[in-house]
């Protein structure tokens, strides 16, 4: 299992915190200090839309000009400004047995997650 985030991130400390206290062995990528290559983007959005990737709602977002929000209107827009700013990128992104999770479930990481 894969954890795709940002040390420092709220929402992945919690989700880093689940998974250690459910013993979950997992290796983390974290794609600020890493990157994230185009292909790995398309990938992702192939599985679950480049819409639920891009987080709309975190201060990276709201930092943008407004212009620079209006330019985001497909999967190839979306992808360009995620590899320019990796910190828009919805967090954590958990690969884990051919299942792509996206953000912090509780629920969902029980129903994937737990062995």
């Amino acid at each position: 299992m894969k954890v795709y985030g940002i040390p420092n991130c709220n929402t992945v400390k919690k989700a880093i915190d689940w998974i250690k206290s459910n013993n979950v062995q997992f290796e983390f990528h974290d794609y600020k200090k890493n990157g994230i290559t185009k292909g790995k983007l398309k990938e992702w959005s192939k599985e679950v839309g480049w819409e639920k990737l891009l987080n709309k709602k975190g201060t990276t977002w709201r930092g943008l000009s407004p212009e620079q929000q209006q330019q985001v209107k497909n999967e190839k827009t979306a992808i360009e400004l995620m590899i320019e700013k990796p910190s828009i990128i919805k967090r954590p992104v958990i690969e884990t047995g051919g299942k792509l999770l996206v953000g912090f479930d509780e629920e969902e990481y029980m129903a994937n997650l737990k062995k």
